[in-house]
């Protein structure tokens, strides 16, 4: 018996891909000065959990992690390659981590900024993320930069 494309529609094939699920979101309270301490010991702990260190983005909303920093004196190109590679952790700041792509884990260290900044790095940081994604700064500002209890 041949199927015609009456039959083939009435009977639903297998279910494409499903949807990324959000990720999970872990909060680490810490004042905006020790934001960043907070987030290197949440990559330490990721680390020593057997993560892949290419599986981690990290986003600072105020001074730039002190790696980014040397890294980017080598110039923007060498930087992104690295970022490419997807051999290590990754540091960026808020006014460019636009360019990172996606990775599992995404870090955001909430150091200082503007408002706006923090909760561009916010937004973009829960998109990039697509397995967890832990924010470190101050519970409050968190809160009111994202509009909801996380």
């Amino acid at each position: 018996m041949q199927r015609t494309a009456r039959d083939a529609a009435a009977k639903p094939g297998p279910p494409g891909p499903a949807a990324p699920a959000a990720p999970q979101i872990q909060l680490i309270p810490a004042s905006v000065e020790g934001a960043l301490d907070a987030a290197e010991e949440a990559v330490d702990l990721l680390l020593d959990s057997g993560r892949a260190p290419g599986d981690v983005l990290v986003i600072t909303t105020g001074e730039q992690h002190p790696w980014a920093a040397h890294e980017l004196s080598f110039g923007e190109t060498s930087y992104w390659a690295q970022h490419d590679a997807r051999d290590d952790v990754f540091y960026t700041d808020a006014t460019i981590a636009a360019r990172a792509a996606s990775r599992p884990v995404v870090v955001v260290a909430v150091n200082g900024g503007a408002e706006a900044a923090a909760a561009s790095a916010l937004s973009l940081a829960h998109a990039r993320a697509t397995a967890l994604l832990i924010v470190c700064g101050d519970p409050q500002r968190i809160n009111s930069v994202l509009g909801t209890g996380v």
